[in-house]
């Protein structure tokens, strides 16, 4: 499958704090709605932390109110958009890639409601969505994440703990959010052979053609077990699967066959899906919940700008979860490694490129 739309993953780094100020007595009433991707409020991943994100705004600024519309379909994006722009919702988050086209007409329509959109980065790219740069609008904040700096560390820490010498990923829809997680994980794989003079090996990505396994969509979880077992034939004892709640049966066949163990996106699998805590080695972590929140809070105090956020090591958007049971399965010198590793990437010495 081929990309449809470019990925640009540099953005002027802004702080995760967003410079938002605290809530006056007499701040006026804010209606923040999100439209998010399928998979359902309760995906574990990032429709969840959106949605957690919109709670504690709410839960922080007393004049903010919160809604979501779930989609079930690619079709319910603008449809949705539009019911939440009849409610009189002052700010508009759309989660997931694949809304972006919705959101972007919705902002050019709409100048004085402010939009948000996450995993995308609010241009407008051309009917062909090939125009690069692409237009921006001053009522829309692109909220990115440069997850691939984490992934390349997961791909070092399981390079350096596999026992067969082969990890595997896969990945829900072929979309850039989904594909550099799994780029930045093979890349941090042959990063540890060419540190340690080894040969692992990475199935399911090709760092040189762009190209991996794909499920087509969030939702198949048969075909997801289907490739979470083929994997395991094929020797592979680790699996990243990127597909938010397609994890799921990832590490149910995990838990059953006791041949491989489960690395999750988004949030803290542990956290997230304490039920698979037998097979969760790490998360490879994107602070959805906490851009989220600050982009309304943003909003509820009259500061709403339209520069985009991109999350990386350094600003903590991204970050490698805990090894939390399976800790004992990482020796203490590779933990030294992956962390010093994390600070490198931080640094710049280190590219993920």
């Amino acid at each position: 499958m081929k990309k449809t739309l470019k990925f640009v993953a540099v953005f002027a780094a802004a702080a995760l704090a967003f410079g938002v100020s605290a809530p006056s007595a007499n701040a006026a009433a804010t209606k923040a709605c999100l439209a998010l991707d399928t998979g359902g409020v309760d995906d574990k991943s990032f429709n969840a932390l959106a949605w957690s994100g919109a709670q504690a705004a709410q839960k922080a600024n007393s004049s903010v109110t919160v809604k979501y519309l779930a989609a079930t379909s690619d079709a319910d994006y603008a449809p949705n958009i539009k019911k939440l722009i009849d409610e009189g919702c002052n700010i508009i988050i759309g989660v997931g890639y694949l809304i972006n086209p919705a959101i972007v007409a919705a902002a050019k329509a709409n100048p004085k409601i402010n939009f948000g959109i996450v995993d995308q980065d609010g241009q407008d790219h051309g009917p062909a969505g090939d125009q690069y740069p692409g237009k921006t609008y001053p009522n829309l904040k692109g909220i990115e994440f440069s997850t691939n700096q984490a992934a390349f560390q997961a791909g070092y820490l399981a390079a350096g703990i596999t026992k067969t010498g082969k990890v595997a990923t896969f990945g829900g829809a072929n979309i850039p959010p989904v594909t550099i997680f799994m780029d930045g994980f093979a890349k941090g794989v042959a990063y540890y052979n060419k540190v340690k003079g080894k040969k692992v090996v990475c199935l399911g990505w090709d760092t040189v053609k762009q190209d991996g396994l794909m499920v087509g969509n969030f939702s198949d979880m048969a075909k997801s077990l289907q490739y979470s077992i083929s994997f395991e034939q094929q020797g592979a004892d680790i699996i990243l699967p990127v597909g938010g709640n397609l994890g799921s049966s990832t590490a149910e066949n995990a838990l059953k066959t006791k041949k491989s163990v489960v690395i999750w996106v988004d949030k803290d699998g542990f956290i997230a899906a304490p039920q698979y805590a037998k097979v969760m080695l790490t998360s490879i972590m994107k602070s959805v919940d906490l851009s989220v929140k600050n982009t309304i809070l943003e909003q509820a105090s009259g500061t709403f700008t339209s520069t985009n956020y991109n999350g990386t090591l350094k600003n903590a958007g991204v970050s490698l979860a805990p090894y939390h049971d399976l800790i004992r399965m990482v020796p203490s010198a590779l933990r030294t490694e992956v962390s010093k590793l994390g600070n490198d990437i931080r640094s710049g010495k280190v590219s993920v490129k």
